[in-house]
């Protein structure tokens, strides 16, 4: 038998098991029927993030023709190409099963429409990535009603959306397991109601989440990490943090609150006594944090291993004292600018806790536990 007489499932496997560069690449290169296998086989295509503008033309111009080549991608990214328009995205409503990551970064030209193409056939679509992209609520929706089984989806900076696009997007998609939403202004956090208990990790840094959002936020009961860092609304709309420790964030193990200035002691203890698997919190610049609060967070944070109270001007040396004698399992502590805390104060901590790190330095990138944004690399 020769190869010509072998079967497209044969040569396909043959393929997969020449583990050299060139080998693959002379395979194609045999005949037109060991091409096709060849690009039969291919199961990603990423293109390069350039800020190149001549390279950012010409890329709309054979993005279809090489979807086109490769039917069988699991893995697209189309991160960076900013002049992209929906058209480019035309052979995606041909069925793209296999398609389970789609990274859209950055392709500001994106629209609904664009969102309404790949919806068509990629239903399997797992992880999409749509930060900046020009879309709206009824983009999400579309998506909603036919990716049912999205898991991980980057909404970061898009503008457009809404509590409603959201709320579809939770109910839509039962398995969703991460969401970012960074920066969009125009989400409150009540669309986040019925979200699924699958909902692990949730970014909401610099947005403007209502004291009803931040209870929805936590009300499918499945979060372990929740960034609500740096939020634009809670001087002028008070705290309402306090609904994080409501009793649904029974598993939330990483939280991040930096720059929560008017954070009250009630809310400090509420979250302190509701979410008892908590392992590491930033609370750096929360200012309105007072003895009160560090009280009940040495107290009841048992696990706590790594806590950040960078520049939290009402930490006083009574304050750290309470941290001192409780938190029994805390191994880092990050700490510097704490205007009530006297060299003294430290040096004590350090002698009954000589087992802590006491660290300076805060990361510039203020990201604490587990790196989110993996999921969609």
């Amino acid at each position: 038998m020769t190869e010509s007489c072998l079967p497209d499932d044969c040569l396909l496997l043959i393929h997969q098991k020449l583990q050299n560069r060139d080998d693959r690449d002379a395979f194609g290169l045999t005949c037109k029927r060991w091409l096709h296998i060849q690009n039969m086989a291919r199961t990603q295509l990423v293109f390069d993030f350039s800020f190149n503008p001549r390279r950012q033309q010409e890329y709309p111009h054979y993005i279809q023709r090489l979807l086109i080549r490769f039917p069988y991608l699991s893995k697209l990214s189309l991160a960076g190409c900013t002049d992209l328009p929906d058209s480019a995205l035309t052979p995606l409503m041909v069925s793209w099963s296999s398609l389970k990551y789609l990274s859209l970064y950055c392709c500001f030209n994106i629209t609904d429409a664009g969102l309404s193409l790949l919806s068509t056939g990629c239903r399997n679509l797992e992880t999409l990535n749509v930060y900046r992209c020009n879309i709206t609520d009824a983009g999400l929706e579309t998506i909603a009603g036919s990716c049912h089984i999205l898991k991980n989806v980057n909404l970061s900076d898009c503008s457009n959306i809404t509590d409603r696009g959201l709320n579809a997007l939770c109910n839509g998609c039962p398995k969703l397991y991460a969401l970012i939403i960074t920066s969009c202004k125009g989400i409150t956090g009540t669309g986040l109601k019925g979200a699924s208990p699958t909902l692990t990790y949730l970014e909401a840094e610099t947005c403007m989440l209502s004291s009803e959002g931040l209870r929805e936020a936590v009300s499918g009961g499945g979060l372990q990490y929740l960034n609500l860092s740096h939020p634009r609304n809670l001087s002028r709309h008070g705290d309402g943090l306090g609904h994080i420790g409501s009793g649904y964030a029974q598993r939330l193990r990483f939280l991040n609150l930096r720059m929560c200035r008017h954070m009250s002691d009630e809310s400090a203890s509420a979250i302190a006594k509701g979410c008892p698997v908590l392992e590491e919190w930033n609370l750096a610049i929360c200012h309105g944090i007072r003895l009160l609060g560090w009280l009940a967070i040495g107290s009841n944070c048992k696990k706590l291993r790594v806590l950040h109270v960078n520049r939290c001007k009402n930490l006083c040396n009574q304050g750290l004292n309470a941290l001192r004698d409780g938190c029994g399992r805390l191994e880092v502590l990050y700490i510097h600018g704490c205007k009530g805390v006297t060299n003294t104060g430290l040096e004590i901590f350090r002698m009954y806790r000589y087992n802590v790190a006491l660290r300076r330095e805060e990361c510039a990138t203020m990201l604490i536990g587990p790196c989110v944004a993996r999921l969609f690399l």
